[in-house]
């Protein structure tokens, strides 16, 4: 066989010249006389077995200003001919704009390596393959600085740094352009993948993104891990936004990001999310749209987040269940949970819903230090709670609380006690406006459950720890709440039905430990606790009658 034969490897041309030479005596050099290697050839990572293809080698020149679109892409087209390996990004700043990313195909950015985002919009096209209608905000774009439609065996792979410069996209006033020439959505992700199968990203630094920073559409079988995502130069920096996936696993994760930090769109099945953290000035988990099942999220910390930690919306069709929250450590934040709808003609379905081992404390939102721009409050962020706000025909079913302490920020006065028409439905919740509860607001419920709850105040609260508007088939054992002479009473129910308390502690003294309205409360039962802190156990009004309750020491 001849040297330069493809299938003729080095160690076996050494084997054979050793051999031959033996019986001279003469030791086997490496011969001179080969041809030099063509620019553009694949070499072969003896360890892995897999073949690597430098972009340098494809004429890329990490220098920071050279666009190095062309070379990138030629690199990976050419390991996707040869059915697969991986595309080197060594040391250095390479400018792109859109790349496609095909099958088989690794991507990695060695740790002094950097792909930075072109600042010129006209380096950037959108994937006419990937379809704007059909699921829930596909409308948002299909413009990504690295995409892939269709493919599999995909990983890109750090320690390296993706750079999409993403302020150079942000319109400096109201109306007019940015300086990249671009704005809204075609503007680029970072990742956009659309229907994908086996899926890696890992170990990568995801910097100021024009848009969504991880955004993936109808794909299966994603794994994520050891992502840093910085995202806060312009309003809706997402982190990571899932549309209608499944068998997806989240680990290790670190997102500072401006709009959602984790958003689950669409049919969204059998994902898992551990072990990350998470900061952002609107929501981390936001849910809305299709069916969102089979869903745990645990062992995460929430830290400076407002907007919600916890927010899902039941959006016309769609319906969400068998969703488990676990062991989650939130500090400084606003909501913290709310699950409502955003249909009131048409609403769809949410139940078997947990929380379980939740510590928090609840704020005022202040300005996020590290943000590029101002953010803006509402009134419904100020002074928030826990809602579970359904309506009439809608029941939230079978949602639980357990071993959850929150302190909140408090300052509810007597006119915000005072409100009993709280909005039915709001595509956000702070739209719902200031709720009654400081606490837990819960309306159209059945079978809620709440076991070893604490509420606590910073300041002090003229609202009721928690408000029951027509929850029906409730459990609660353990619930030990601040109060206030000054408030109305502790806790409040409004034509609830089939209550049991048990072990309820009233912290801090009280006028009423539970105050009873409408006259279809009935088999509200209260058995043991220490409520002697309040000045009188029950109130009754609106045609509520004592018969309702059943109290006993």
């Amino acid at each position: 066989m001849e040297p330069h034969d493809d299938n003729f490897s080095r160690r076996n041309w050494l084997k054979t010249v050793t051999k031959a030479s033996a019986g001279a005596g003469m030791i086997a050099v490496a011969p001179t006389f080969l041809h030099a290697q063509p620019a553009n050839i694949q070499k072969t990572d003896p360890m892995l077995g897999t073949r690597i293809y430098n972009i340098m080698d494809y004429g890329a020149k990490g220098d920071g200003v050279t666009l190095n679109t062309k070379a990138l892409q030629a690199a990976i087209d050419a390991c996707n001919k040869d059915q697969g390996g991986t595309v080197l990004v060594p040391a250095g700043v390479f400018v792109i704009g859109t790349v496609e990313l095909k099958s088989n195909v690794t991507l990695h950015i060695a740790a002094q390596g950097k792909l930075l985002g072109s600042a010129d919009g006209k380096q950037y096209y959108a994937a006419q393959a990937i379809p704007l209608t059909g699921d829930t905000t596909l409308n948002d774009g299909n413009v990504g600085l690295l995409f892939a439609v269709k493919a599999e065996n995909i990983r890109v792979e750090g320690p390296g740094t993706i750079d999409g410069q993403g302020a150079q996209f942000r319109s400096p006033t109201k109306g007019a352009p940015s300086p990249a020439g671009i704005s809204g959505n075609h503007r680029p992700y970072h990742l956009l993948f659309y229907q994908c199968q086996n899926l890696v990203v890992n170990d990568i630094y995801l910097k100021d993104c024009a848009y969504h920073s991880v955004r993936i559409i109808q794909s299966s079988y994603v794994k994520l891990d050891g992502i840093h995502i910085r995202g806060r130069v312009i309003h809706n920096n997402d982190g990571f936004h899932f549309i209608s996936c499944q068998y997806v696993h989240m680990v290790n994760c670190d997102v500072q990001s401006q709009d959602d930090a984790c958003a689950l769109f669409g049919s969204c099945r059998f994902i898992t999310i551990t072990n990350c953290t998470f900061s952002t000035r609107w929501s981390v988990f936001r849910f809305g749209g299709g069916v969102a099942e089979n869903i745990t999220i645990s062992n995460c910390i929430i830290l400076e987040a407002y907007g919600c930690p916890i927010k899902m919306r039941c959006e016309r069709h769609s319906r969400m269940e068998n969703i488990s929250f676990s062991n989650l450590m939130m500090h400084k934040v606003t909501g913290p949970i709310s699950i409502g709808m955003g249909s009131v003609d048409d609403p769809g379905t949410a139940r078997n819903i947990s929380f379980n081992g939740i510590h928090a404390n609840v704020v005022i939102p202040v300005q996020l230090a590290d943000a590029e721009f101002t953010s803006n409050y509402h009134p419904g962020e100020i002074k928030s709670c826990i809602a579970i706000n359904g309506a009439e025909g809608f029941l939230l079913e079978n949602i639980s609380f357990n071993d959850v302490h929150i302190t909140f920020a408090g300052g509810g006065t007597a006119e915000d006690a005072a409100v009993r028409d709280v909005p039915k439905n709001a595509g956000e919740y702070y739209a719902d406006g200031v709720f009654p509860a400081y606490g837990l607001y819960a309306r159209y419920a059945k079978g809620l459950t709440l076991n070893n709850v604490r509420f606590e105040v910073a300041t002090p609260e003229l609202r009721p720890a928690l408000v029951f508007d027509q929850v029906t088939d409730a459990a609660i054992n353990g619930l030990s709440a601040r109060g206030n002479k000054e408030a109305e009473s502790v806790l409040r129910m409004i034509d609830a039905q089939d209550v049991l308390l048990t072990a309820t502690r009233v912290l801090s003294p009280a006028a009423v430990f539970m105050r009873v309205e409408g006259a279809a409360c009935s088999n509200i039962k209260i058995d043991g606790g220490d409520i002697s802190k309040a000045g009188s156990p029950l109130s009754f009004a609106a045609g509520a009658t004592k018969n309702a309750v059943k109290l006993r020491d």
